[in-house]
């Protein structure tokens, strides 16, 4: 019966420990993004390209996709991956990963 207990509170105060060590950055970017010369730090979700032509600038740790269609709907037009510029006439909005 000890035992048990004893495994159980392991168990527990293992998953406590891992739970707090998970990073913030698992919930956003780390940086900033920039859509026609915006920047959004620490981006997530989704973002509307509001004129065309447009850049899009990822100076974050995370992928960004660009969408054809708004609310980050329709085609991926492209990735754009950390340290990249895409400029493009068609795009209408960015998902930051």
């Amino acid at each position: 019966m000890m035992r048990r207990l004893a495994t159980t509170l392991g168990a527990l105060a293992a998953a406590a420990t891992l739970a707090l060590a998970v990073p913030n950055s698992a919930y956003a970017a780390e940086g900033v993004l920039f859509i026609n010369g915006v920047g959004h730090i620490d981006p997530r979700g989704c973002y509307p390209v509001n004129w065309f032509p447009s850049s899009v600038t990822n100076h974050t740790n995370a992928i960004a996709e660009v969408h054809n269609g708004p609310y980050c709907t329709g085609r991926v037009e492209r990735l754009i991956y950390p340290g990249e510029t895409y400029y493009t006439e068609t795009a209408q909005s960015v998902f930051i990963l």
